[in-house]
């Protein structure tokens, strides 16, 4: 089972501010924004590539280049994201690694 946007949500929402921010508008809630948004447009692009698939395994679709377009942008965004993740995590690694 996926984890839905909500869970993800729900995880993000609980990273504290960075510190001297402004608590109106917390850092965390602008990445957990942006991030959220992220992953859904993801998730969509797999979605409609996975959709152009059955049209085109039911014969309901007479443009291969159409959905072949959209499952390579489906890969490279889902691909992206993993990268991201990488980054982030190694970032976090760093910053736990630091001797203060």
């Amino acid at each position: 089972m996926n984890p839905g946007i909500s869970e993800i949500q729900a995880i993000l929402g609980d990273l504290p501010s960075a510190p001297g921010a402004n608590n109106t508008t917390p850092v965390s809630g602008q990445f957990a924004e942006w991030f959220t948004r992220e992953v859904g447009e993801v998730n969509g692009k797999l979605v409609q590539a996975e959709q152009g698939l059955q049209q085109l395994a039911a014969g309901d679709t007479s443009s291969l280049h159409d959905v072949m377009i959209r499952i390579e942008e489906a890969r490279l965004s889902f691909q992206l994201a993993i990268q991201f993740r990488t980054r982030v995590l190694e970032a976090y690694q760093d910053v736990m690694r630091m001797q203060v």
